[in-house]
């Protein structure tokens, strides 16, 4: 079972990987790179400003640095203990994929990018929805083109990047549960 999920994996991956083309490659090592999010970043955080307050805001900011650090070593945890081989990595791909990063780590279940990202749009759309409806959606958008652009490199397998995702909508929903306890605890002082 496990071997056949594993071949069904590499054929998606190819099949993905393979969709690119060289005018391409440029813009999507731009959208993986994590420093190019910072536009997006910054606009998150003054919408969070404007709806929390300074006090809210640096609580946020804690609540995130956190989230980012637990869904970082838990894809080390994951990726150190199995040990899958990323598809850049197994010889057996290198004539059949496409390999635009600029470089390949050793081990890639699951994707850490995938998870903190997603982590991030869980979190910030939940704790802005209410103020801006759309938000959520265009997040996860964005989330979802960001764990896109891991396959397309040819780092990642796409199972590596749906269970980043997983795990980085349900960190990202508990830590907003968890901001949302300590709000009622320290309101309640």
């Amino acid at each position: 079972m496990i071997e056949t999920l594993l071949t069904y994996d590499t054929e998606l991956f190819l099949f993905l990987n393979n969709l690119g083309n060289e005018r391409w490659d440029g813009f999507w090592k731009i959208v993986t790179e994590k420093w190019s999010s910072i536009p997006v970043y910054f606009v998150l955080l003054v919408l969070v400003y404007r709806q929390f307050g300074l006090k809210g805001t640096a609580i946020i900011l804690v609540t995130v640095a956190l989230m980012i650090t637990a869904t970082d070593q838990l894809a080390n945890l994951f990726k150190y203990g199995l040990q899958r081989p990323r598809p850049c990595r197994v010889e057996a791909l290198q004539d059949q994929m496409r390999f635009v990063a600029d470089g390949c780590g050793r081990y890639g279940f699951f994707s850490a990018h995938a998870a903190s990202t997603m982590a991030a749009a869980v979190f910030v759309g939940l704790a802005l929805r209410k103020t801006y409806r759309y938000l959520p959606f265009l997040l996860l958008f964005w989330a979802v083109f960001v764990a896109y652009s891991r396959i397309y490199l040819g780092v990642h397998y796409p199972l590596d990047i749906i269970t980043g995702m997983c795990f980085g909508g349900i960190i990202g929903w508990g830590f907003y549960l968890l901001m949302l306890w300590a709000q009622r605890k320290f309101n309640a002082l």
